[in-house]
């Protein structure tokens, strides 16, 4: 770590700095810095809207410390903001899996795997996340929406079509898959040469 001393991690004054006193890079392609200025420069993206730089930098930083779970958070943080919800869920899960009790990552495994369509994985870890922290709003408010998202599918707030009944049934108690089979073979859509 630089210290403003003019040396640099590699040893006394001088050594690793190239003329110009720009800093050389361990490897090409590497970010200059150790795993430490990586990680505080990827928070410091991070929290200025720029994931997908923030990201770059965190997933080098992960790569080095793989068992950093401040590193994995943040990667994951930067991994959800830039789309990444996959590879967010799986670092959420990481962190969460080394401490259960670690809130932040119960939460953001669950918000990641309803980005993903898993909304019964998102309810169980946001259910977490709330019972550990009844108090934060935005951790109820997730997952009032995911529940609220769940009971829609299952059709618990009525018709998700015009004129389809709630409960699936017409008026005369029959389905509406056995009333449209009735009423002109197989329903719209299902071919049998398919």
């Amino acid at each position: 770590m630089d210290d403003g001393q003019g040396r640099s991690d590699s040893g006394g004054p001088g050594e690793g700095v190239p003329m110009g006193g720009i800093p050389a890079q361990g490897r090409p392609g590497e970010p200059a810095g150790d795993v430490y200025d990586w990680f505080r420069r990827g928070a410091k993206l991070l929290a200025q809207g720029h994931p997908a730089a923030a990201e770059q930098l965190l997933a080098r930083a992960a790569d080095a410390e793989p068992h950093s779970r401040s590193i994995r958070e943040a990667l994951a943080r930067a991994q959800f903001d830039a789309g990444s919800y996959a590879a967010a869920l799986e670092n959420f899960r990481a962190v969460a899996l080394a401490d259960p009790a670690d809130d932040y990552a119960q939460f953001g495994w669950g918000v990641a795997a309803a980005r993903l369509g898993d909304f019964e994985t998102s309810v169980e870890h946001l259910a977490l996340a709330v019972a550990m922290r009844p108090e934060t709003d935005h951790y109820r408010e997730a997952l009032r929406q995911t529940r609220a998202t769940l009971a829609a599918r299952a059709g618990a707030f009525g018709p998700l079509l015009p004129g389809v009944p709630a409960n699936g049934r017409s008026q005369g108690g029959e389905s509406v898959a056995d009333a449209g089979e009735q009423a002109g073979g197989e329903p719209e859509g299902v071919n049998g040469d398919a």
